[in-house]
């Protein structure tokens, strides 16, 4: 396999392509190239364990071919008063560092692996640093070894990182002298072109209708924060990891199973009824992600694709965890069917994230990641590679979050639920975030061990009791 550079426009002459919609969203959360969504702290971090002996060389070609085959990884993001637009321009190397961990015991190299993605998640790598990847080896042996990637996140999403590993193996098999084909891919300039055109088509126009009216009168639900944002506390985001046992997690798949329900279904289901009972609210609007790769042709293209998608669920009248499924499952399903850009969303619904702008409030999005992968091993070119999912140590300064809070739940090859809740710390206390995953492993257990009881609400904050 031979990966050589594409053509390049003579000096000036670089074509302008339009942002997409995700671009666009995050354009939304702007503060400059020193925080925020462009920052040096809005990055993707993620790490592999690798089995046999590594040549740094052939794995610093091998990155470079990565860098050459995806576009966006040497994409620029132009924002200004006037105009928007992203620009590729050439390819130049990767930055690969290698670390010497051979003093590590054999037994505790799980833990220092952990240790070196806290140690880059709370780095800062500019978005001007072209390429927007770099990656970092930690050497326990000849044959033994931890892979970190970092990426821009304006330049990949998840999905992106495993495509970027699995490319990198590929090439790192096939100069080492294997046979191997990667797929063709499309460029993410092609996948923003073709969101453009299709925004203006019937399609479009009919799940725009369906938002308009899902959406009506609906409210985004803005959590109290410990601080408002005018007290102007300095910003990072931290990172406080938690764990829900396997007995449970299989309860989840009892009733998901039962209901025709996923374990995101399920567990979503937990979220709200936990908000029900902060709040007395009962016209709850979660948001949560989809991974904006509908089209066969882009999945396999690195880029930013996840898209922001409201889920309104109406608790009025559910007595019980499972009517409260029933109620999430139509949502979703609903929701999934008519998914669009949150740009358009937003043109259909223009009051919907008022309460996110309140001083005192702000917006805790919700997902749950199921990696068929998970703890599994791949093997390429002489090296075996599993990724790190299992993450249990928390963290106080992190990937940035533009603004609030996200609930990130995995299932792990273990069984276990291992939950982590990202924060921006001038917003909330730890305390406050080390309680609401408390409430929320109390909701999932008695959700799951007795679905059928009646749920006590108990009243609204504020209420007077006698």
């Amino acid at each position: 396999m031979t990966i050589s550079a594409p053509p390049q426009a003579p000096a000036g002459t670089a074509e302008r392509i339009p942002l997409s919609f995700n671009q666009e969203f995050l354009c939304n959360f702007d503060v400059g190239d020193e925080e925020g969504p462009f920052g040096p702290k809005y990055n993707i971090v993620c790490g592999w364990r690798l089995t046999g002996a590594v040549d740094v060389e052939t794995l610093q070609d091998a990155l470079d071919d990565v860098v050459t085959r995806h576009e966006s990884l040497r994409t620029i993001i132009v924002r200004s008063a006037e105009t928007r637009y992203q620009e590729v321009l050439p390819p130049t190397p990767a930055a690969l560092l290698v670390r010497d961990f051979t003093g590590v015991a054999p037994g505790d190299r799980e833990l220092r692996a952990e240790q070196l993605l806290i140690e880059l998640e709370a780095g800062a790598y500019g978005i001007g640093e072209l390429p927007l990847l770099r990656a970092v080896i930690g050497r326990f042996a000849d044959d033994d070894a931890v892979l970190v990637l970092i990426a821009h996140h304006t330049a990949a999403d998840e999905w992106s990182m495993r495509l970027i590993m699995r490319d990198l193996v590929g090439c790192y098999a096939s100069r080492s002298g294997y046979q191997v084909e990667l797929p063709e891919v499309c460029q993410y300039g092609e996948y923003a072109r073709w969101e453009q055109e299709s925004a203006a088509g019937a399609a479009s126009a009919d799940k725009r209708a369906f938002w308009r009216e899902r959406l009506r009168g609906a409210r985004i639900l803005a959590t109290p924060t410990d601080h408002p944002r005018s007290a102007g506390l300095p910003k990072a985001t931290a990172w406080h990891r938690f764990w829900i046992p396997a007995e449970l997690t299989s309860g989840v798949f009892e009733i998901g199973r039962g209901m025709r329900s996923s374990p995101f279904m399920v567990l979503l289901a937990a979220y709200a009824t936990l908000l029900r009972k902060e709040t007395g609210v009962t016209d709850i609007v979660v948001p949560t992600f989809t991974s904006g790769r509908a089209q066969p042709r882009f999945m396999d293209t690195v880029g930013s694709f996840f898209n922001f998608v409201p889920l309104r669920i109406d608790l009025d009248g559910c007595d019980t965890f499972r009517q409260v499924v029933e109620r999430t499952r139509a949502t979703c399903i609903s929701a999934y069917t008519h998914d669009i850009p949150f740009a358009q969303v937003l043109e259909e619904a223009p009051e919907l994230m008022l309460p996110s702008i309140a001083d005192d409030r702000a917006v805790c999005a919700f997902q749950v990641f199921r990696s068929p992968l998970a703890g599994q091993e791949e093997s390429a070119g002489g090296l075996a590679y599993s990724e790190i999912r299992r993450r249990l140590l928390s963290q106080p300064v992190g990937g940035d979050i533009p603004d609030g809070a996200m609930w990130h739940l995995e299932i792990d090859s273990t069984g276990d639920i291992v939950g982590t809740l990202g924060f921006n710390s001038n917003l909330f206390d730890k305390s406050t975030i080390t309680r609401m995953a408390s409430e929320f492993h109390q909701v999932v257990a008695d959700a799951v061990t007795a679905p059928d009881a009646p749920l006590r609400w108990g009243p609204p904050p504020g209420a007077v009791t006698a």
